[in-house]
């Protein structure tokens, strides 16, 4: 296991052990601006340099934070962040002030600043025809574990009502969430956000309670952290059959920090996180912050490796942190900073405990938590609801499509027609099919050969005032969609899709409302599960360090798969009861 060979062993010494200073942030997200001609992940210009570790020992840490600052601007580079306790920086540098700079005897290495992604999205796929990825599976195919009442399929698996019984809610204890911020307006969280700071450049995003989480993704994954029990919107904003008070987090008594580290798209750079979450762990006492104890939480990464992130996170395990990341949704191998010595590497599981078919595996996995068909918070009226009927029954299962119009329609349901797809399908596909006949009514349409995208984009230039799209395989159908569109445009299951077809036309509505919760996928939404769990543990167990911190969440995780440790579910699924009692 990748934590017996670091976190759980000897831990490292820095040879630089002074609090970083953070100079010039970045101008906007900067990940949109990748290296032309690739579709790697390195920003265009943007660099982390390394500079040998003591080779300045001789000097002060201010001085050597100096003569490591001159060198970059000797070279012809312009310092963005500088972190001098892990000897290192971000700098933006020309060909030929990369070229200087390389051949300074005082530099270790020279790196891109890396894009890394949010590891999780609403429950639906961009693909045409069922494949792994991020499906919805799991929690309505499955019975191992349920909602009932506030509590989620996910927090059951965690046993959160008894430790709620039982008083362990992570008091005193703060979880540092570093994603694409929050909507601290949300009723769930009773503005109780202990600190919040964002590390985007991006303009305006800099309150956590204005407009900051325009990708919604932080507000779901924080929560699933911190949710706070009797506090739901009501009614109004509620999928169906929540109960009226909505969610409850695992971990509703800690101190939430929220570090916005990644932008309005979803990505950040490999700087900008490196600087929130050398701000999470400044907030320990021992860093000049009020808090004992720090759990950051990434559900983000990328593909590729950084030395200077391994530094940054060494750093902050060094310092008392327990750093918990996802391992990402590519069914590969782990990602990063999941990856990485002195991080723990999260996958995830659905209700039934099964592996997700997403979940990436390998060496670095460590624990797994819920990551199927996870309901949580998301931006107040942000969210969106789905219905949809045709010749009088009305439909389980419906999801909307991402970027769906808002609104109510009823109508006339009819068959959209074959288009270019296989002979009978009802697939709708070609650039340029149209039906006159969806003029004004709801058309219904068969998944499969073609893009989602397509499919809607046919209907709407048709005229449709609706859109069914249904599935072709077993389980509810989730779509994302790269245009927005003003009719509403819903996925419904199979069964229903194949029975309506035969009817049409017919009487049936589609409706898309706006809601405050949505269900979500990925390793993303396994990872707060997880983190929020080590904070309740670490808080009823406060003389633990970190690392024994660890030891006790993976001795007593329920084992999945092969038993004993292995590479789909590490050591099985946490479980913070068992952590703190035994049993």
């Amino acid at each position: 296991m990748k934590h017996t060979r670091t976190l759980l062993a000897a831990t490292l010494a820095l040879s630089l052990a002074a609090c970083g200073q953070q100079t010039a942030s970045l101008p906007g997200t900067s990940p949109v601006a990748l290296v032309p001609g690739t579709s790697d992940e390195a920003i265009s210009g943007a660099y982390l340099v390394g500079f040998k570790q003591g080779a300045l020992s001789a000097q002060s840490l201010s001085e050597q934070a100096a003569i490591q600052a001159q060198a970059i601007a000797a070279a012809g580079g312009v310092m963005t962040s500088q972190w001098a306790e892990i000897s290192a920086a971000a700098v933006k540098l020309s060909p030929a002030a990369l070229a200087k700079l390389q051949g300074n005897s005082l530099v270790e290495y020279v790196e891109p600043d890396l894009v890394r992604r949010a590891m999780g999205s609403r429950s639906g796929t961009t693909d045409a025809a069922p494949k792994a990825g991020l499906s919805s599976q799991g929690l309505r195919a499955q019975a191992l574990y349920s909602p009932s009442g506030e509590f989620t399929w996910g927090d059951n698996a965690l046993r959160v009502a008894d430790l709620r019984t039982a008083n362990y809610t992570g008091a005193g204890v703060a979880v540092c969430v570093g994603d694409t911020g929050i909507d601290g307006n949300h009723p769930e969280f009773q503005k109780k956000i202990a600190g919040y700071k964002n590390f985007t450049g991006e303009l305006n995003r800099d309150d956590a309670y204005k407009l900051n989480d325009v990708s919604h993704h932080g507000t779901h994954v924080a929560g699933t952290v911190f949710a706070q029990y009797g506090a739901g919107t009501g009614a109004g904003g509620q999928q169906d059959g929540m109960d009226p008070n909505g969610v409850v987090g695992v971990a509703t008594g800690i101190n939430l920090f929220i570090a916005r580290v990644l932008g309005d798209d979803g990505s950040g750079s490999s700087s900008g996180i490196i600087n929130g979450v050398k701000w999470c762990a400044s907030q320990l006492k021992s860093q000049g912050g009020t808090q004992d104890k720090v759990v950051i939480s990434l559900s983000l990464g990328g593909g590729r490796a950084s030395k200077t992130e391994q530094r940054a996170y060494t750093d902050v395990y060094n310092k008392g942190v327990l750093t918990v990341a996802a391992t990402g949704n590519d069914g590969a191998a782990v990602s990063y900073p999941a990856a990485y010595n002195y991080v723990v590497g999260v996958g995830a599981v659905n209700s039934d405990l099964a592996k997700a078919d997403f979940s990436n595996f390998g060496a670095q996995v460590d624990l797994v938590g819920p990551g199927v068909d996870v309901l949580s918070s998301v931006p107040v009226g942000q969210g969106s609801r789905a219905s949809a009927s045709g010749a009088g029954v009305t439909f389980k299962e419906v999801q909307s499509a991402d970027l769906s119009g808002k609104g109510t329609v009823s109508g006339t349901v009819v068959k959209a027609g074959d288009g270019t797809g296989t002979a009978g399908a009802n697939e709708f596909c070609g650039t340029s099919t149209r039906n006159a006949a969806l003029s004004g009514n709801i058309a219904l349409i068969s998944r499969g050969n073609c893009s989602f995208e397509e499919k809607v984009a046919n209907a709407a230039a048709s005229g449709a005032t609706g859109v069914m799209i249904y599935n072709n395989t077993t389980g509810p159908l989730g779509m994302s969609l790269t245009n927005s569109y003003s009719i509403p445009v819903v996925g419904i299951l199979q069964a229903d899709g194949q029975n309506l077809v035969k009817l049409t036309p017919t009487s049936g509505s589609v409706a898309v409302t706006s809601a405050d919760y949505e269900y979500y996928n990925g390793t993303s939404m396994a990872t707060p599960h997880v983190s929020a769990a080590a904070a309740v543990v670490w808080a009823a167990k406060p003389t633990l360090s970190n690392s024994s911190l660890l030891t006790q969440l993976t001795s007593t995780a329920k084992d999945l798969g092969t038993v004993g440790r292995d590479d789909n579910y590490g050591h099985g699924l946490v479980d913070p009861l068992k952590a703190i009692t035994g049993q």
